[in-house]
C-alpha cells in the first residue's frame, strides 16, 4: 500500500498528477505539498482533497520542519514544485534559485531520513538548452540559457550528487513542452486561446519559427506514474513524444480549433535569448512500455474545448 508526497501538487502537472493517482486503488495516502504561490490553485484538486484520500500540506520546501511527518512516511516521492516561466526568469531569477536551487536542495536533504524512498525529480527539456539538429539524449552536456533552465539544471545535478554520495533512489526526468487543462493563462498554449476568445490577435515571439516538442499534461504523467510502477533505477529518463512543430504552427492548429479566419497573430519583440529548438530523445523511456496517448492534433483540439467551456462558465457566472 502506497503512501506518496507530490510537490507542487496544487500546480498545472503537479495536479494532474493528483488526479491520477488517486485513483489507484493500492495508492493509500496521497499528501500535496505546496506553497500556493500565483501557480498553486487548490481548486485544480478540490474533488481529490474533498473524497479524504489526499491531504495537503501549505509550506515552502525549505520550511523542512511542516512536512517531516509526510516524508518520513511516504515510500514515494514526486517533486514537480518549481518557479517554471521562462519570461517571469528574465525580468527577476532570484525567486528561481530560492525554489528550483533552494528548495530542492533542502527536500532531497529532509528525504535523506527516509532511505527506502522512491524520488522523482521533474526536470525539463530546456536544461539540453537549444538543439539546432537531431535530439537531446540524457548523457548530453548541460546547456541552459536562462535563469529559469540554469536553476533546473542545477536542481537536476543536485538531486544526481545526492544519488551518488548518498545513495537515494533518485531519477531525475526531463519533460518537453506541456499543455491542456489547468494551465496557467500565462504560458503560450493559454495565452493564444485566450487571447482569441477574448477577441485579440495571438502574440507571436519574433517571426514565430521557434520549434518545441509538445505533450498532453495527461501523458507526462503517465509516464511518471510508469516510471514509479516498474520502480526505475535510472538516473535520468527523457520523456518526449516527436510532435514538433514551430510556434507559427502552434498558432495555427490553436486558430482552426477555434474557426478563426483571416489575420490572428500580432509579432511581438523577440524573448531575450530565445531557444530556438528542443528536441527529444525518448528511447529509454519507450523502453518501459509507455507511450503517448494524444497527437498535438487532438490534445489541443480537446484543450481549446475545455478553456471555451471555462470562459463560458465565467461569463455565466458573472451574469
Amino acid at each position: 500500500m502506497r503512501r506518496v508526497l507530490v510537490t507542487g501538487g496544487a500546480g498545472f502537472i503537479g495536479s494532474e498528477f493528483v488526479r491520477q493517482i488517486s485513483t489507484i486503488e493500492s495508492v493509500v495516502e496521497v499528501s500535496v505539498l505546496d506553497k500556493l504561490t500565483y501557480a498553486g490553485d487548490v481548486n485544480r484538486i478540490k474533488n481529490e482533497l474533498s473524497a479524504g484520500k489526499v491531504k495537503f500540506i501549505e509550506a515552502d520546501l525549505r520550511e523542512t520542519y511542516r512536512y517531516k511527518e509526510a516524508i518520513e512516511s511516504a515510500d514515494t516521492l514526486v517533486h514537480f514544485a518549481a518557479e517554471s516561466h521562462v519570461d517571469r526568469s528574465i525580468k527577476n531569477g532570484m525567486p528561481f534559485m530560492e525554489s528550483n536551487v533552494l528548495g530542492t536542495y533542502s527536500l532531497l536533504e529532509a528525504a535523506r531520513s527516509n532511505s527506502a524512498i522512491q524520488i522523482i525529480h521533474v526536470s525539463t527539456d530546456e536544461v539540453y538548452g537549444s538543439v539546432e539538429k537531431g535530439e537531446s539524449c540524457e548523457t548530453d552536456i548541460l546547456k541552459p540559457s536562462s535563469a529559469y533552465s540554469s536553476s533546473k539544471a542545477a536542481s537536476d545535478l543536485i538531486a544526481l550528487a545526492q544519488r551518488h554520495t548518498f545513495g537515494q533512489k533518485i531519477t531525475v526526468t526531463r519533460c518537453c513542452n506541456n499543455y491542456g487543462p489547468w494551465q496557467d493563462k500565462e504560458k503560450v498554449v493559454p495565452t493564444f486561446i485566450l487571447s482569441v476568445i477574448n477577441g485579440n490577435k495571438m502574440p507571436i515571439y519574433g517571426d514565430g519559427m521557434n520549434s518545441r516538442e509538445w505533450i498532453h499534461v495527461s501523458d507526462h504523467v503517465k509516464a511518471i506514474l510508469r516510471l514509479i510502477e516498474v520502480r526505475s533505477q535510472e538516473p535520468i529518463v527523457n520523456i518526449g513524444t516527436e510532435d514538433r512543430i514551430t510556434n507559427l504552427d502552434l498558432a495555427a492548429l490553436i486558430a482552426d480549433a477555434l474557426k478563426v479566419e483571416g489575420n490572428y497573430l500580432t509579432h511581438v519583440e523577440d524573448r531575450l535569448g530565445h531557444d530556438f529548438r528542443y528536441a527529444l530523445n525518448s528511447a529509454k523511456m519507450k523502453s518501459f512500455g509507455w507511450a503517448p496517448t494524444k497527437t498535438i492534433n487532438t490534445g489541443l483540439s480537446e484543450t481549446v474545448m475545455w478553456y471555451e467551456n471555462m470562459a463560458n462558465q465565467s461569463l455565466m457566472d458573472s451574469k
